[in-house]
This record gives structure tokens, sequence and C-alpha cells, in this order.
């Protein structure tokens, strides 16, 4: 077990990979530069695929392009409804860097999602819009009502539910990534041949991605209610 604890902490330990000698120093962490990484394969691939686009006669790559986007988009509008349909491409770029940083790890990479920085910064985006929606939409005295519904005594519920939101899609993000990561370490001391392998399809993968959908579909469900 004194393994265990000594690889949870060097997984939870975000390195400085480098130091900004600007303002005193600016850390790099090793979070960060992952997930530079993540959006320059992300780029490169738009970048690849959307290369000399056509109407008609179009080619295998522009074809597996477009399928990957309608699904895609489809997936998270379905979510949203028709009236959020403009948050759609925010929250797809969001599922796939999500869905990315899960499963990173496969290729040696330690996933962005286990520092608790980078949870939070997605938790606080995702609400940041979720209320400027319900600004944008419903303008600021139809939004500031919403605080007293269903009765006045329920505004400093209300207002909690503005810190428990956010608090509530990082932990659940950040808590599901660490936990995979327990179980698997688990599996690879107790029994350290072919079953890790099999679980890592399972941890990896499926979850890695299914936390990725269950963050966007919360994400919409909030906006959709934020618009009503």
């Amino acid at each position: 077990m004194g393994e265990l604890a000594s690889r949870l902490i060097e997984e939870l330990n975000c390195e400085t990979v480098f130091t900004i000698p600007i303002f005193g120093g600016i850390d790099v962490y090793e979070s960060v530069v992952v997930t530079w990484i993540i959006s320059v394969i992300l780029i490169l691939l738009s970048i690849f695929f959307t290369r000399n686009l056509k109407v008609n006669n179009i080619s295998k790559r522009q074809a597996i392009a477009e399928l990957i986007v309608t699904k895609l988009m489809g997936m998270v509008k379905k979510m949203i409804g028709e009236e959020g349909e403009a948050y759609v491409p925010y929250l797809t770029t969001i599922l796939l860097y999500i869905g990315i940083a899960n499963i990173i790890g496969l290729f040696g990479f330690k996933p962005p999602t286990k520092d608790l920085n980078v949870t939070i910064a997605l938790a606080l985006m995702s609400i940041l819009l979720v209320e400027g929606a319900g600004l944008y939409h419903l303008g600021i005295k139809r939004w500031l009502h919403k605080f007293i519904e269903p009765i006045a005594i329920m505004t400093p519920f209300n207002i909690l539910d503005l810190v428990t939101r956010p608090l509530s899609l990082c932990m659940r993000l950040f808590g599901n990534v660490l936990g995979a990561f327990v179980i698997m370490e688990l599996l690879k001391l107790v029994v350290p041949f072919v079953v890790p392998a099999v679980f890592s399809c399972y941890f990896d993968l499926f979850d890695g991605l299914l936390q990725a959908y269950v963050f966007v579909f919360l994400t919409s469900l909030y906006i959709s209610e934020a618009i009503e």
C-alpha cells in the first residue's frame, strides 16, 4: 500500500516543465503543456480534414470530416435543444478536448484532467457560459428574478446553486479520473498480468469518453435551464 500511496502522490503532483522568466517567473505545469499538445493535435487535424473542401464529388477525407462533425454536433444539439444551438460549437470543442485529455494517458502522457486546476477552470468556464447565456436570453431583470423563484425564501439556496454547480462539475470529472487511476494501480499490484490491460480498455477509453459526455451533458442541461 505504501507503493500505491507514493504512486498516487506522484500522479497528483503537477510538475513544472519550465518557467517563463517574466513577472518574477511563471511556472508552466505539465497539464498546461499536455493541453497545448492536445490543442495542436486538434488544430492540425482540422487543417488536414478541411483542405480543399468541395460541394460535389467530395473526397473520402472530407466525408470522414463531415461525418465526425455532424455526429458530434448532432449529439450535442440533442442535449441542449434548438434554443441553445448557438452554444453547440463550444460544447462540441469541450467534448473533444476532455475526451482526448482523458485517454491521452494511453500514449504515455499524464491526463490534464488529473490536475484539479484544469477541472476547476473547465467548470468555471462552463458556469460563466451558463450564466452569460441566461443574461443574454432573459435580460438582467428576468435573470435576477430567477433567484427568487419559486418563492423569495429560496433566494439563498438559488445563490448557493451558483457555487455548487461548478463544484459538482469539477469534482465529478476530477474524482472519476482519479478513481480510475487508483483502481488500475490496485489491479497492477494484485494481478500484474493481462487483467490490468483488459480493465484499461474500460477505464482509459470507455470511462474517459463517458466522463467527457457527462460533463457536456450537464453543462447543456444547465444552459437549457438558464435560457428557459
